[in-house]
């Protein structure tokens, strides 16, 4: 059996400008961090013919046409097989669509997976790139690099996409005490509710590739925060980096009417109130996980406690994709 977990991620700075109808003709940067949170992928060969799946639903079919699930029987099709004989099982510590970026999270590691089931060897750059063919190319999801970068990768890492859709990254030069502020002080809420990211992408990306005026320099500004909230968190300001994000979060908020809704506005308001110096929506928008970065961190647990938000604690994830049996 071979076993691979991806981290899921939170984003930092930048997102948005990840997107090919951005970054075609602007360039993108982001700035993401990965958390011990997982998506595992798990291949072994059954005792009998067919193609074996169990996600939040089982298959069982005989060919890769007939598999449901897109990025499964898109990231099968890569290697060639006529008749596979395999059991794919995925598990993850975080339900999807809560803007963690688990789809590109699965996407790694199932790969990877692959690849050493079928003892072939691919670099983490490759693997990356693998994954956003099968997502956005194949797939034609309305989806940006950043989760499937910084999943393989880990850590806490700028990266920036060329005009070519070519991603550079480089680990954040920050120190230790800056990670421990950050996993201390930033702090994740479940709002209750999923959504599609590519439900609310795919409405800026069909505005990006019309020529909005106001979505790119929307993403303009977006891009330059990133750029600041890097240098923040180099310079060990933390604060700094807060007010940041809730410059962040009113311009993301303009991107969709469908970004946010009365909960989330509600939740930012009284979480502003009562120990947040900023905050956002984790990934696209519309539901997921609120976070903010906290100047009193116990005054604004309590607040969110009282209107019915857990919090999910993490630490950052240092390895990226991980073989961890095989």
């Amino acid at each position: 059996m071979i076993i691979v977990r991806s981290p899921l991620r939170i984003s930092l700075g930048g997102g948005g400008t990840d997107l090919p109808s951005y970054y075609t003709n602007h360039g993108g940067f982001f700035l993401a961090g990965a958390i011990d949170k997982y998506v595992y992928a798990s291949i072994n060969r059954p005792f009998s013919p067919g193609i074996y799946l169990k996600y939040s639903k089982v298959e069982q079919v005989s060919s890769i046409n007939s598999i449901q699930h897109p990025i499964i029987r898109e990231s099968l099709r890569y290697f060639s097989l006529n008749t596979p004989q395999i059991e794919i099982t995925t598990l993850a510590d975080i339900p999807a669509g809560t803007g963690l970026g688990s789809s590109g999270s699965f996407a790694t590691a199932l790969l990877k997976a692959l690849h050493v089931h079928y003892r072939r060897s691919i670099s983490s750059g490759d693997l990356a790139e693998l994954a956003c063919k099968v997502e956005i190319d194949q797939l034609l999801e309305p989806i940006g690099k950043q989760d499937q970068y910084i999943s393989v990768v880990g850590g806490l890492t700028c990266f920036t996409v060329s005009n070519d859709g070519s991603v550079a990254h480089k680990s954040l030069n920050v120190s230790t005490q800056v990670i421990h502020d950050l996993e201390d002080n930033l702090l994740l809420f479940f709002t209750g509710s999923t959504r599609s990211a590519g439900s609310i992408l795919v409405d800026q990306n069909n505005q990006t590739v019309k020529g909005s005026t106001r979505i790119i320099e929307n993403l303009h500004s977006i891009k330059q925060i990133g750029l600041q909230s890097c240098e923040a968190l180099i310079s060990g300001n933390t604060n700094l980096f807060g007010e940041l994000m809730n410059q962040h979060w009113h311009l993301k908020k303009d991107r969709s009417n469908i970004m946010t809704n009365e909960l989330i506005d509600v939740a930012y308001k009284t979480a502003i109130k009562n120990g947040a110096t900023g905050g956002k929506i984790v990934g696209a928008g519309g539901g997921g996980f609120l976070m903010f970065y906290a100047h009193d961190k116990e005054k604004l647990r309590h607040a969110m406690e009282k209107i019915g938000l857990p919090e999910i604690r993490f630490k950052f994830d240092f390895e990226g994709t991980k073989v961890i049996l095989s």
